[in-house]
């Protein structure tokens, strides 16, 4: 039934331990020291060791716990004549599972080992339990990683679709009014810009470095000859024009997707001013969201900055007077104010994307 090592330096003793546990089947080797018993031990495997305490040399307490470190599948039964509790704490703290008091009967000896050998195979099969355990949720766990990769990516390729779609709807709206290219790249770094310096979280700031480029898409519905026209609008061509606003966030809006959520809320609100007079729809002071407001500084500093169709680039010092002009008036006061104090980043950008160049989102 099991392969146990007796262990004892009285060979009456050893003899009548063999007899009893070979009587329930079990098969015995004997050793008569510390010593031997490590060398037996090292020549093959047991499943119980059953050990005097005291011993010449080596005694079982300092036996059972290099049993227990180095074979650690095989439980120690120790057995002594010494009647001491202090003893018993010392041999269950070296690691034995039993104790046995000399002199014993059979039955102390069969119910002590079978004890012993039921509590091994509990332990083994918990450890082995636990190692399946480990290894399943190793197992899921690399699962779930994978499954984490895989979103990764899908989620960069969908940004990817994203930036594409807007670069190429922002390209559509260029063509359209004969803008520079450079132009939206502008605007997508000027608001990137002072939605950085107003204290924007990352994820808002990304986001409307990817919507601005929009703002203007709207024009992709108006007729060539009000969009071109280099004098000045009729008051009906006018309002033709301002219809791009509206147009714009039909164009972007509801897909469900943030970025382009936000760039028909630009689209839509980008022209709205601070004051109210603003158009499509005449909103006020924080009525308008902030993107718009945001986009709406940018977009004014890179139209008076650059040449139009309708007109030439204004000096930088006309451009700044007009933009504190319409402080609290066309533009939200705040953002102005931070526009100010970011004015050699901006003029950085504005360098960064001269007119006449390609350039990608």
């Amino acid at each position: 039934m099991a392969r146990i090592l007796i262990v004892d330096d009285e060979a009456h003793i050893r003899t009548l331990l063999r007899r009893f546990l070979e009587r329930e089947g079990h098969e015995c080797e004997m050793a008569t020291s510390a010593d031997e018993a490590w060398e037996r031990l090292a020549n093959g495997a047991f499943e119980l060791v059953l050990s005097d305490v005291n011993m010449p040399g080596t005694s079982g307490l300092e036996l059972a716990p290099r049993i227990a470190e180095e074979y650690p599948q095989t439980p120690v039964v120790m057995v002594t004549g010494v009647d001491d509790p202090e003893v018993a704490t010392k041999a269950v703290e070296a690691g034995a599972y039993g104790y046995i008091i000399k002199p014993f009967v059979p039955n102390e000896i069969v119910i002590g080992v079978a004890g012993a050998l039921r509590r091994r195979e509990l332990e083994i099969a918990n450890r082995r339990h636990q190692e399946e355990l480990e290894a399943l949720v190793a197992d899921r766990t690399a699962e779930v990683q994978k499954t984490m990769l895989q979103l990764q990516e899908a989620n960069v390729l969908l940004r990817e679709v994203q930036e594409e779609t807007i670069q190429r709807l922002s390209i559509a709206s260029e063509y359209r009014d004969e803008e520079t290219g450079a132009h939206i790249h502008r605007i997508s770094h000027y608001t990137k810009l002072l939605a950085t310096r107003v204290g924007l979280d990352e994820e808002y700031i990304e986001r409307i470095r990817l919507a601005s480029p929009l703002h203007d898409v709207g024009k992709i519905a108006t007729p060539d000859a009000i969009l071109r026209k280099p004098g000045k609008h009729t008051p009906e061509e006018w309002e033709i024009m301002k219809g791009h606003a509206e147009s714009g966030y039909r164009i972007l809006s509801g897909s469900g997707f943030p970025v382009l959520d936000m760039a028909a809320e630009i689209a839509l609100t980008h022209h709205e001013k601070w004051d109210g007079s603003g158009y499509p729809r005449g909103l006020k002071g924080d009525k308008i969201p902030i993107s718009g407001r945001l986009t709406a500084v940018a977009d004014v500093f890179d139209a008076l900055s650059t040449e139009r169709i309708y007109k030439p680039a204004f000096p930088l010092e006309k451009c700044l007077a007009i933009i504190r002009e319409g402080r609290g008036a066309h533009l939200d006061p705040e953002i102005v104010d931070v526009f100010l104090e970011s004015l050699d980043d901006v003029l950085e950008i504005q360098r960064n994307f001269p007119d006449g160049e390609a350039y990608h989102l």
